[in-house]
């Protein structure tokens, strides 16, 4: 596998050659990590075209490792806000169910004698939820007044595909796990479903209207791109 050396660390990637396409793109993901695509090209143009997109590389495999795979025991991390939490599992006989505890800090997760890994990721589903609604529900408000996009109506929920979407009646539909992502990447989900209230495609009308309102979008969204739901 090629690498290349940024600094003090090295990024290891692959190459899959893709006829026709008009110029080379990266993607990073969980369990294939950083691919370069693209028409055939020497090992040393593919090490330039990496050295070129490194630190977005470095912060895209930050990002995409943050989600825990298995179980919640203590010592897991969880992804809130775009950090990773420390977790402490306790047990307490005299509670009938799961309860998520949160203090900016670390994630308390408080079970009963008898619970199952599902009982915890239901209740940490309920938590997202809770949380995406409250904080998420007035940064949409904020950004559609300073935008002048307006919405008919919001509503959370779990998407497996996508992290938002814009119904043709400009109704606003967010992932529950973007409350999971940094603050960064929120807004641009928000700015980018705010747009589509007014251009329903992604033509370039539409992102010369994002970029009047998201300057630095092109960056954002090469960051949300690949990001794994």
């Amino acid at each position: 596998m090629p690498r290349v050396l940024y600094g003090n660390k090295t990024i290891d990637y692959s190459i899959q050659e893709r006829n026709g396409l008009k110029s080379h793109y990266i993607t990073v993901e969980r369990g294939n990590g950083v691919v370069l695509k693209g028409e055939p090209i020497s090992v040393e143009k593919s090490q330039q075209l990496v050295l070129k997109k490194a630190k977005w590389i470095i912060d895209k495999l930050n990002l995409v490792e943050t989600i825990e795979d298995g179980e919640i025991v203590t010592g897991s991390r969880i992804q809130y806000l775009g950090r990773r939490y420390y977790t402490q599992i306790f047990q307490d006989n005299t509670v009938s169910s799961v309860s998520i505890d949160f203090n900016e800090s670390k994630f308390k997760i408080i079970v009963p004698e008898d619970y199952s890994q599902n009982d915890i990721q239901k209740a940490l589903q309920s938590f997202f939820r809770i949380k995406a609604e409250e904080k998420l529900t007035p940064r949409i408000k904020k950004w559609s007044r300073e935008t002048g996009l307006n919405y008919d109506g919001l509503r959370f929920i779990q998407m497996n595909k996508r992290w938002g979407s814009c119904t043709p009646s400009n109704n606003i539909h967010i992932n529950i796990d973007a409350i999971k992502l940094p603050w960064s990447l929120i807004d641009y989900l928000i700015v980018h479903e705010l747009t589509h209230t007014r251009i329903k495609n992604h033509s370039k009308e539409f992102w010369l209207e994002l970029s009047k309102h998201l300057p630095k979008w092109k960056e954002l969204d090469e960051r949300m791109t690949g990001m794994k739901i």
